[in-house]
């Protein structure tokens, strides 16, 4: 059974659609990379899997059940985590009061599971008492993700976890990803950074105007022509 189904979604915001039959799935285990020009509906598909921006028309599965217009709360406590693109942190708190803050829906003991994340993520345990606003942009996304990895989520969502990173910070970053993959959590991604995402991609989508240009493995992508030249840089 696919962990996540988004079937022909139709949506936008206000009387506009900027999604025109989007399609995307996610199994267990797997990374898949959303790319496409800027204004593709990529982050805009991403809001609507999440309960973020209301479908129009099409579903939304989540381990086989109807999850469409769903409430980003009741995406939590399904174990749908999702990390947006800008504000992803509290900044005046400290690393280790955003990771308990991503555990707020958690009863019992949390210890053991910010364990886990210090362990994806060994230098948020070397800054636990840092205040979060003061950290840099890379850092900022391991809080982000590592509070995200709190819920224990199956199925971790990233809007552009590497926007504004160094290049040696966005390989730090796709590491991490590898890794969370193999804690056993599906990752859909939106990326910008489209040749080095679909190099670590068990899958992508290549969306153009609100809907599916292309969808193949990573490597497939990456060695696809016309996807190069179009979308990749030639």
């Amino acid at each position: 059974m696919k962990l996540l189904e988004a079937n022909t979604v139709y949506g936008g915001y206000g009387g506009a659609d900027i999604l025109k039959g989007a399609t995307v799935h996610v199994d267990k285990d797997e990374i898949v990379v959303i790319v496409g020009p800027n204004g593709a509906g990529k982050s805009t598909l991403m809001k609507a899997v999440f309960g973020l921006l209301h479908v129009r028309e099409g579903e939304v599965l989540y381990k086989g059940e109807a999850i469409t217009n769903g409430k980003p709360e009741q995406m939590v406590r399904r174990g749908i985590a999702y990390v947006p693109q800008e504000k992803n942190v509290f900044p005046s708190l400290t690393v280790e009061e955003n990771l308990e803050m991503g555990a707020y829906l958690i009863r019992g003991d949390i210890r053991p599971r910010k364990e886990k994340v210090y362990e994806v993520f060994p230098k948020l345990r070397e800054r636990r008492r840092q205040q979060a606003g003061l950290m840099s942009g890379g850092e900022r996304q391991m809080v982000a993700m590592g509070r995200a990895l709190m819920i224990d989520p199956e199925l971790l969502m990233l809007d552009e976890p590497t926007a504004g990173l160094s290049p040696r910070l966005i390989d730090e970053t796709f590491e991490r990803i590898i890794r969370i993959r193999k804690l056993g959590i599906g990752v859909l991604m939106v990326e910008q950074n489209a040749k080095q995402a679909l190099a670590i991609a068990d899958r992508g989508y290549v969306l153009a105007t609100g809907a599916n240009r292309f969808e193949d493995t990573g490597p497939n992508l990456l060695a696809n022509r016309e996807v190069a030249e179009m979308f990749l840089g030639g």
